[in-house]
């Protein structure tokens, strides 16, 4: 088993994605990157800790590779708009990839590097040391599976789904 941490937005739009894949085991929403201990949500959403919004993906190498991962990753979010994604404004939703050695490193300046022909304005996705990652509160998680009627979840995660599951339909292991 193997993990990639990955912030491009709320994490509750990102878990259901990651959760998707074949050969992925878990997704735990969570935080990264900043300078406090322990942060919780209201700390961060203040940017009192310099966190971003992640998910921490377990999987197995053997069925996904990281390098598909982070594929998905820059085909499911805007990588181009600093601390933003769509309404969601604010330095803990910025677009960072946290590798955890130089192999994922290398690889992740490859793919964005590969990706940036598909976009008119630049990648600003960070590629940084992962450094701690902090479990979010256990009301983050599965949250789009939990409140599906949620308006945030109908109006912005379930669209999203739709446009992931018809792009990715190949890599998809469960619903």
């Amino acid at each position: 088993m193997e993990q990639a941490i990955f912030g491009g937005g709320c994490f509750w739009c990102l878990e259901p994605v990651f959760r998707a894949l074949a050969g992925v085991c878990d997704v735990q929403p969570g935080y990264c990157g900043g300078h406090v201990d322990a942060p919780t949500y209201e700390q961060v959403c203040a940017h009192d800790t310099g966190h971003v919004e992640v998910v921490r993906i377990d999987y197995d190498p053997q069925q996904v590779s990281y390098r598909t991962l982070l594929e998905v990753f820059f085909g499911t979010h805007d990588p181009t708009t600093p601390d933003r994604q769509g309404h969601d404004i604010g330095p803990q939703y910025a677009s960072v990839i946290f590798y955890q050695d130089d192999a994922q490193r290398l690889a992740a300046q490859a793919v964005r590097d590969e990706v940036q022909a598909h976009f008119d304005s630049p990648i600003c996705t960070r590629i940084q040391p992962a450094g701690t990652f902090w479990p979010a509160e256990p009301l983050h998680r599965e949250y789009y599976r939990q409140h599906p009627e949620q308006g945030y979840c109908q109006f912005v995660i379930a669209p999203k789904m739709a446009k992931f599951r018809q792009k990715y339909a190949n890599l998809l292991g469960r619903a």
